[in-house]
């Protein structure tokens, strides 16, 4: 018979968070736990007083460890898959093994848990009927930008990861990308030290340098942009360029579509008169 794979939620700080059924399958019902660290997790086993073998498995040994993880299924031994912190496969390793171990036929059991994503989101005061999270940002700046001019045109609330030591340029970005959006900034999650900063980017961004050297860890929660702003500042735009610039309509929507970095169709979309025909389209 053969064994199942958990992916087990662990607590994102404070050791309360994980939960019953978590504990019993770590205790009860695998004979191997695989981690990103085993040192983190081994604090985690023995404040709880478990005792298993562990293995690590992280992305630098995905591809080697996934064979002893399937080999070890098919011998009839289950394995519980978790991460330092939260839950597994969230910005962290074992998309891989759940992969493998699903093509392969064998039961995958989620055991939820702790999410920094959630945490974020609720106590971030922003909508919560429709979010996207995007995991770290990229590091380098150019990078970054492109990254969230691509999530102007977003209707939804943002989540991301950030790192302590990036996280006031990664403001600066966000500020010039994005505008004037609130955004909530978590950090240190149910921790003894856990606060949320409200407000824009930049003024979250000049709370933390009146600080010194930004510490712990941080989610963002990014809000939605002003549609209808967004719609009167797109259509302001292309009516200047054609009155002004005497700009043909459709190279005014193009022109502004690469200052907002938008698609095409999106600006017109924004700018189009209710009832008007799409672009490239005729009218009979």
């Amino acid at each position: 018979m053969a064994g199942d794979l958990y992916l087990v939620a662990t607590p994102i700080g404070n050791l309360e968070d994980i939960t019953l059924r978590a504990l019993r399958i770590l205790r009860e019902e695998v004979q191997i736990i695989a981690c990103e660290d085993t040192r983190q997790t081994q604090k985690l086993l023995t404040h709880f007083d478990i005792r298993k073998p562990l293995i690590s498995y992280h992305e630098h040994n995905e591809t080697a460890q996934t064979e002893h993880l399937l080999h070890a299924l098919s011998r009839g031994e289950s394995v519980a898959l978790v991460s330092d912190a939260g839950t597994p496969l969230v910005s962290d390793p074992g998309y891989r093994v759940v992969t493998a171990a699903v093509a392969d036929g064998y039961r995958v059991v989620p055991i939820p848990g702790a999410s920094a994503v959630l945490a974020a989101l609720g106590g971030s005061g922003l909508p919560t009927d429709s979010f996207r999270f995007i995991g770290f940002l990229p590091p380098k700046s150019g990078s970054r930008r492109k990254a969230l001019e691509a999530l102007a045109a977003d209707p939804s609330t943002l989540i991301a990861y950030e790192s302590p030591h990036r996280i006031l340029e990664s403001l600066e970005d966000i500020g010039q990308v994005l505008g004037e959006r609130q955004i909530a900034l978590a950090r240190e999650l149910t921790k003894i030290h856990e606060e949320f900063l409200r407000g824009s980017a930049d003024s979250i961004r000049k709370e933390l340098e009146s600080r010194g050297t930004p510490k712990g860890e941080i989610t963002l929660v990014i809000g939605r942009s002003s549609e209808k702003a967004a719609i009167t500042d797109a259509r302001a735009e292309v009516e200047r360029l054609t009155n002004e610039l005497s700009l043909d309509r459709m190279e005014a929507i193009k022109l502004v579509a690469k200052q907002l970095g938008l698609p095409k169709q999106e600006v017109y979309r924004r700018v189009a008169v209710p009832g008007s025909s799409s672009p490239g389209k005729r009218r009979d």
